[in-house]
């Protein structure tokens, strides 16, 4: 029985991975970058550690940085569909809940700005300041486990993004794949299971897993 459920933020509880696949995606096609899909290869990084691997000139860092913090602050944090419910019902239930996101403290003041209500939702928020080496790292959810004090057999792991799944399972955690990003037939093999949506399951379903 699921006494804490790991949440990624963008994709799985915010609609906002087709903001940020548009972003990057213009973004590495400006600076012809040699991929084909730029935003798929730095999803669930953080902008430090795609500054270090992508981009190590210090002036480009400043001109992207801004060029992120700009996007960020006008962008629009709609709730995955279904996603808000679930986290109502997770919480009545007892269930212990965090969000564990790449997104550094500058992004999620304008997550704040429009959802004040995230503080009461989560018993945990964690972000990228919060520990060393980002997704596909264990870090995180390890890090989370223990400010919550649960063990891997106690929780759950919601990711939509690879580099996000491989985070979860690289800490012992059981992991439910959401194909909000990517398709299902992509995210079975890597996860303990997939569900389409939100919208599409009962949350004794979810507490079974």
């Amino acid at each position: 029985m699921m006494k804490a459920a790991l949440f990624d933020l963008d994709g799985v509880v915010f609609d906002t991975e087709p903001l940020y696949t548009k972003f990057w995606e213009q973004l590495g096609k400006n600076l012809h970058l040699p991929y084909d899909n730029f935003a798929n290869v730095i999803k669930g990084m953080t902008l430090v550690e795609i500054f270090e691997r992508y981009f190590p000139e210090e002036e480009l860092q400043k001109r992207i940085r801004h060029e992120v913090e700009q996007y960020e602050h006008e962008m629009n944090y709609a709730y995955v569909p279904g996603s808000k419910w679930v986290l109502n019902e997770l919480r009545q239930r007892g269930v212990r809940m965090a969000i564990v996101t790449s997104s550094d403290m500058e992004k999620m003041k304008n997550v704040y700005r429009q959802h004040p209500e995230l503080f009461d939702s989560f018993d945990l928020i964690l972000t990228a300041e919060d520990f060393e080496r980002g997704k596909p790292a264990p870090d995180c959810y390890l890090t989370a486990m223990q400010r919550l004090g649960v063990g891997k057999d106690e929780c759950v792991v919601f990711e939509d993004s690879f580099n996000g799944i491989k985070a979860g399972k690289n800490a012992g955690i059981k992991v439910i794949g959401v194909a909000t990003t990517n398709p299902r037939e992509l995210l079975q093999p890597v996860c303990d299971t997939v569900i389409e949506s939100f919208e599409n399951i009962t949350i004794d379903e979810l507490m079974n897993f």
